[in-house]
């Protein structure tokens, strides 16, 4: 009997495997606030924690109203009852304490972007390192192509972002894509869903420390466009964004304990 296998085309094991998944990875049912935890002790783990400076929200179900993590605390220390739901003029309308004053400029991506439902915005040593020299992220590697075709890059930094003007200014460079690069700044990612959100900051810090890493050894060398395109479109898969959370939420738990009730 031959053992040689039978040759077929990547649809079919792509086909294949997109059902499997939907059979055999069950995602954990996290309440909104849990998944925001999970976020925050997750960037935290990976490095992305700069004092206050970072924020974590996700749009309510209540129309002109986001949660997130009330001003004062740190990523590693969010537990579900940290997160507070605000209005577009930031007013605590659930919960007790107060909105980090730049979420403002989340409201506007917001109110542009009605496929948006999370936004994570952070200034991790990397990406912050390739803001500083004002570098756009280069896709060449399996694990940067997530952001194949959907990584826009604002060159110019328009100040600190408390006001509307700075929203403005990113939401127009963001357009319609899920991640982008603040030169002299870090990274803003906007998700479908919380799940995504937390999925794609960890992957562009890994993108950029890659990047930079690389640039410093030789010549970056870009993947085709049409292989980034069907790598990108893979590893975006809901399925595997939800399940890569999931570790992500077990993971955080077996560093900082039961957070989670």
């Amino acid at each position: 009997m031959s053992t040689r296998a039978t040759h077929r085309d990547k649809t079919y094991f792509s086909d294949r495997s997109a059902q499997e998944m939907k059979q055999f990875l069950k995602g954990r049912d996290l309440t909104v606030q849990q998944q925001l935890a999970v976020t925050a002790r997750m960037l935290a783990m990976d490095g992305h924690e700069a004092g206050l400076a970072g924020q974590i929200t996700a749009r309510a179900e209540q129309p002109g109203s986001y949660w997130t993590l009330r001003f004062g605390l740190g990523f590693d220390e969010a537990t579900p009852e940290d997160f507070i739901r605000v209005d577009d003029d930031l007013h605590t309308v659930e919960g007790s304490g107060m909105a980090n004053p730049a979420t403002r400029f989340h409201l506007w991506v917001y109110d542009g972007r009605p496929d948006v439902n999370s936004i994570v915005h952070t200034h991790p040593p990397f990406t912050s390192a390739l803001t500083m020299l004002e570098e756009p992220l280069v896709i060449a590697h399996m694990d940067q192509t997530p952001f194949y075709n959907d990584c826009a890059f604002l060159k110019e930094w328009p100040g600190l972002p408390i006001a509307d003007e700075e929203g403005r200014i990113i939401t127009e460079a963001l357009q319609d894509k899920h991640a982008i690069i603040l030169a002299h700044h870090g990274y803003l990612v906007a998700g479908k869903s919380v799940q995504e959100s937390c999925y794609l900051a960890v992957y562009l810090e890994r993108a950029a420390r890659m990047q930079l890493r690389a640039s410093a050894t030789g010549k970056i060398r870009p993947v085709p466009d049409a292989l980034a395109q069907e790598a990108g479109a893979y590893l975006r898969k809901t399925s595997i964004v939800n399940a890569t959370f999931d570790y992500y939420s077990r993971q955080t738990e077996r560093y900082f304990g039961n957070y989670l009730q």
